[in-house]
């Protein structure tokens, strides 16, 4: 069994019990206890004399609080000093979204640093001529996750003012006056390491002051839209044991119990702004999204033929970026929110919960913080952006902006944003109707999902097939017509009855002269056309009389103007 699942299924009064019974058996023999859960400084790392129980403890010295206090000749810091303090100059944490003002420490925390910061030596006390010598030549805090350095860039912020003030403008704040009796602020109002630890009292592990399962303790403080029902807060999924731990540094089992930790760490972070775990903006989601916790491995979907490319950038994306022309670039949580997504499913047009949360840009092309309609999220890339790409295929009519391709007041479209204008469609597939509306992502997907038939994941990460097509479907002309060739139309529109010529000769020009769906049919919207009609000018070229032309004369009726594959088709009727 994973062993962090075995430490958290063992019972918490059992450990509770072990730890008072090792101490009542050291205090009657007359040593110092070393509890399981040290609920004071003795038995607990901070506890230096030579009878501590940590690696690093005094030659000779059996005092306890002289390593951080005396009654005389302190320091004059509060309270009561001994600590030789630091002189280094530290490196703050800043970040693109933060509001608060971060300067040098200050209070308590600067009293932590004067051991954590590793500049100074352990056993140089105040009250001291000389240094308290220590075990195995050991003078400065060694190397390791207790000495955070004079760099706090990847340590969560302190020593700042945490005031209604800043709840306001940062958002995600709590208001500091419903902190617990546990979480407190400095008399200056300011958040320091004491804040959330407790330098004598190692009951919750890493002098906590209170359990932090489920990320209790960040949640004091932070209040993340969404977050009460994400799946980031209530998954139990476990770890399953193979590959890299998701969880290095935690005791914790699941995904719940973990919480903030999954994605975020107070020190040492491998990325300074927003302290996430890992450099490597994908890492961060890889490490419970690659098979080993989630149930679908989404790292080879980004290394397929077509896929979102969250690999071709890093340190780019910032949640406070521009939403319509940042640096081109993607990542996972331009599509995905991180604090709010969660597995509520929904019927098209509307957000399904995997893009609860999400910034995205409305039909309008206003932008919404959070997105209520799939597309609106498609828009904030491929629709107003400038970066936002060209079209995979030459068209007569250029409109590469979606937004305006499936816009209701279109002659066509495919019915993305409104319902569809075309009353009599006899191709349709169930449960498909001529009133249905459809996803991008009912086209746009992965490969081997759900919506191909296949057991992989859902979403539009990556595809064997160009443009991120769920399914195949051939824009050249010159294959021959199966199920297989045009497998996304054949989704929802049914061969045999394309192919019987109900609404138009489909017969002689896809199977017979092979002539791909793509070279006459526009699959997102047409201004000015209907039946998605908007030709392929690599293919169709103007006609003797010169035009390039369809004019709809009736339901199933039209003419066409062209010239296609070297035949002209002058005002030629269907």
């Amino acid at each position: 069994m994973n062993p962090k699942l075995l430490h958290a299924l063992e019972p918490r009064a059992a450990r509770r019990r072990w730890s008072a019974a090792v101490s009542i058996l050291g205090v009657a023999a007359g040593l110092v206890a070393t509890p399981a859960l040290a609920e004071g400084i003795l038995g607990s790392k901070h506890d230096l004399s030579l009878v501590g129980p940590g690696p690093i403890k005094a030659v000779t010295e059996t005092g306890v609080c002289i390593f951080c206090h005396t009654p005389h000749r302190s320091t004059g810091e509060t309270p009561l000093w001994n600590h030789t303090l630091s002189s280094a100059t530290y490196v703050p944490y800043s970040s693109s979204t933060l509001k608060a003002v971060v300067g040098q420490p200050t209070g308590a925390s600067k009293l932590c640093l004067s051991c954590h910061d590793g500049t100074i030596a352990l056993g140089m006390v105040h009250s001291r001529s000389t240094p308290i010598a220590m075990k195995d030549s050991v003078i400065t805090m060694p190397p390791g996750p207790s000495r955070v350095g004079t760099d706090l860039s990847d340590d969560h912020p302190v020593s700042f003012i945490y005031d209604n003030a800043l709840a306001a403008k940062a958002g995600h704040l709590r208001d500091p006056g419903t902190l617990n009796e546990k979480v407190r602020l400095d008399a200056n109002k300011q958040m320091q390491c004491t804040s959330c630890h407790d330098p004598h009292n190692n009951r919750y592990r890493k002098f906590l002051v209170q359990e932090n399962q489920g990320s209790a303790l960040c949640l004091n403080c932070h209040e993340m839209s969404g977050w009460n029902t994400s799946s980031h807060r209530l998954s139990n999924k476990t770890w399953n044991g193979s590959g890299l731990d998701p969880w290095p540094r935690s005791d914790h089992a699941t995904v719940s119990a973990n919480g903030c930790g999954s994605c975020h760490a107070n020190h040492g972070a491998g990325t300074r702004q927003r302290l996430l775990n890992h450099p490597l903006e994908e890492n961060n989601c890889y490490s419970c999204h690659n098979g080993n916790v989630a149930a679908k491995n989404l790292v080879p979907e980004f290394n397929k033929l077509s896929a979102h490319p969250i690999l071709d950038n890093s340190g780019v994306h910032s949640p406070n970026e521009d939403p319509l022309n940042a640096t081109r670039h993607v990542e996972c949580e331009d599509c995905h929110n991180p604090h709010a997504v969660s597995s509520l499913p929904a019927t098209a047009p509307n957000a399904s919960g995997a893009i609860l949360g999400v910034r995205g840009v409305n039909s309008a092309g206003n932008l919404v913080n959070a997105a209520t309609r799939e597309y609106e999220v498609c828009f904030r890339c491929h629709a107003d952006s400038l970066s936002r790409g060209r079209s995979s295929v030459p068209r007569q009519f250029v409109q590469t902006n979606t937004r305006l391709a499936f816009a209701g007041h279109n002659a066509s479209y495919h019915p993305v944003v409104a319902p569809g204008k075309n009353a009599n469609v006899p191709s349709l597939l169930a449960p498909y109707t001529a009133g249905s509306f459809i996803y991008c992502t009912d086209c746009h997907n992965n490969d081997q999902g759900p919506g191909a038939g296949g057991t992989g994941a859902r979403g539009p990460h990556g595809s064997m097939y160009p443009a991120l097509l769920e399914r195949q479907m051939d824009l050249n002309d010159g294959s021959p017509e199966n199920l297989t060739t045009y497998a996304l139309c054949y989704k929802c529109h049914d061969r045999s009855r394309l192919l019987s010529d109900q609404s138009f000769p489909h017969r002689k020009h896809v199977q017979e002269a092979r002539t791909s769906c793509a070279t006459c049919h526009d699959p997102h919207g047409v201004q000015g056309q209907s039946h998605l009609i908007n030709f392929n000018t690599y293919y169709v070229t103007k006609s003797s009389n010169g035009r390039i032309e369809f004019n709809r004369t009736g339901t199933f009726r039209g003419n066409c103007s062209l010239t296609c594959h070297g035949v002209d088709h002058r005002a030629q009727s269907y």
